[in-house]
């Protein structure tokens, strides 16, 4: 199960530079996982200032 990042995000990049394997990049409005490539570690959620990185 991947995490996703909610609307809550502000796009400060704290999740992509945490990610062990890069699967979270800039999108559009908001920073994106590739559920393929997740892992489900969780890192991205511990360091998110504003939780946006959730498990589905």
């Amino acid at each position: 199960m991947a995490y996703q990042i909610s609307d809550a995000c502000i796009s400060c990049g704290a999740c992509a530079d945490e990610c062990p394997v890069n699967a979270i990049s800039a999108g559009d409005t908001k920073y994106e996982i590739n559920a393929e490539v997740c892992l489900d570690c969780g890192a991205c959620a511990a360091t998110c200032p504003v939780e946006a990185p959730q498990a589905e």
